[in-house]
């Protein structure tokens, strides 16, 4: 890959690691802030409040993929991607300066609320357009690859705000972290989103989609109206991102708290398994998708699902009982070597489904609705059993939706040879000519 496709992969990159370092610093700080906007009560009342706002943000994501990914289909990738920073980072600094319950009662969870919607609307377009834009400027034979870095940027997100956890933890006391230092990452994730801005007003759009003229009508691009002409294929994302999204909110974002407060291992241990596993997951990324590249998306997907359906309860019921570091950082790299199955490869997957003229709108729409009703209740979902004293029966519930999306994984088509540049629904495959030998197919050509 030449210098000019690195330099996108990498601003696209850029971006979306500072638009989720905001979205996922809200859950690993949580536990520091959840008192700060409610009243004195159960801990585990509190954390139920903070992750259910957490998961309201979760419901504006849909609203945000029919947005973001309309502006995207119909004014350009370019666009979209400096739209949805622009608003990560005025939800951030909303976060930074909202009022305690002290000081306005309920107004500060309030504010709090609001800062998730916007925060909802940002990352439901940013993770299409950038999972777009990824996919659209790569070779035909590097997409698995290039894609893959979507999730290396939002792990390093996630990273970059464990890692800022842990120096704030042996930094500041407990109480000064509890009372005002869990402010300091949404002020940093503001100041990020507005470099981020900077760097994108200058990116290249995609030439897929400069050229993609008649691919879809002008008047019909980024419309739920042509959605609908690729209705098997929204179904499709729909059903393939429940086992994953909730797997992966499972062993990221809810993690940390379920080792802290279910394991009984202090704060910091488990910040720092979290921190220490996710920097391995995230170099696994390219591996894999380079692998997508050479034997098909499929085969890691069902991988994914088979290990995520078969080893998540005896996963999570060591975790519950693990008492150090070292028996805790294996088992949560066990399950994140699992999930690479389907992290490593989803964003280009999806993007394969659609023509070029909704492109966006297919990922972001469907995605953002099993998200929301996967991805973003998992943590409620999880704590609402420990709470009823059935904390098991929450990964059963992960296993199950696995084994939902497994049954997809084993009846889709493969995508990895699809044409970015087609024009109408994707063509079946051809039986070769007899005596022919075997081509690739030189796909994304440009065109005149």
């Amino acid at each position: 890959m030449g210098r000019d496709h690195w330099k996108k992969i990498w601003v696209g990159s850029a971006g979306n690691m500072v638009e989720w370092f905001d979205w996922f610093v809200y859950a690993s700080f949580a536990t520091y802030f959840a008192g700060a906007f409610f009243p004195e009560g159960n801990d585990t009342a509190k954390l139920m409040n903070t992750a259910g706002i957490f998961a309201v943000g979760f419901l504006m994501r849909p609203v945000g993929g029919w947005l973001l990914g309309r502006v995207a289909d119909r004014r350009g990738r370019k666009t979209a991607l400096t739209l949805t920073v622009t608003l990560m980072s005025a939800s951030a600094l909303l976060i930074a300066v909202a009022p305690t319950y002290a000081v306005a009662g309920y107004g500060g969870a309030a504010v709090l609320l609001v800062a998730r919607l916007l925060q909802g609307l940002s990352v439901g377009g940013e993770y299409a357009a950038s999972a777009t834009y990824l996919t659209e400027v790569s070779a035909p034979e590097h997409r698995g690859f290039a894609s893959s870095f979507q999730y290396v940027s939002m792990t390093a997100g996630q990273i970059l705000g464990l890692g800022l956890q842990i120096i704030l933890q042996r930094t500041m006391s407990d109480a000064a972290l509890h009372s005002w230092g869990w402010r300091i990452p949404f002020i940093i994730g503001a100041l990020g989103a507005a470099v981020v801005f900077y760097l994108r007003r200058n990116m290249m759009e995609t030439e897929v989609y400069d050229e993609s003229g008649g691919d879809t009508p002008t008047g019909e691009r980024g419309t739920i109206k042509a959605l609908l002409a690729h209705k098997r294929e929204a179904f499709l994302v729909i059903a393939l991102t429940m086992g994953g999204t909730v797997a992966y909110y499972t062993y990221t974002t809810y993690l940390t708290k379920y080792l802290s407060n279910s394991a009984g291992l202090p704060k910091e241990t488990a910040t720092l398994v979290s921190f220490c596993a996710l920097i391995v997951f995230a170099c696994l990324q390219p591996f894999a998708g380079r692998l997508s590249d050479r034997i098909g998306r499929r085969p890691l997907l069902i991988t994914f699902a088979l290990g995520s359906t078969f080893l998540t309860v005896p996963i999570m019921t060591l975790l519950r009982h693990a008492g150090s570091f070292w028996p805790a950082f294996g088992l949560s790299l066990l399950a994140l070597v699992v999930i690479t199955g389907y992290t490593s490869i989803n964003a280009c997957v999806k993007a394969e489904l659609f023509p070029t003229g909704v492109r966006a709108l297919g990922v972001a729409l469907p995605y953002a609705i099993a998200n929301a009703l996967f991805g973003g209740t998992a943590e409620y979902v999880a704590l609402w059993f420990k709470d009823s004293g059935i904390e098991s029966g929450f990964y059963w519930y992960v296993a199950g939706c696995a084994a939902v999306s497994l049954i997809v994984y084993l009846t889709m088509r493969e995508t990895r040879d699809i044409d970015l540049n087609r024009v109408g629904p994707p063509p079946q495959p051809r039986a070769p000519l007899a005596g022919a030998l075997p081509r690739t197919p030189r796909l994304n050509r440009r065109r005149g």
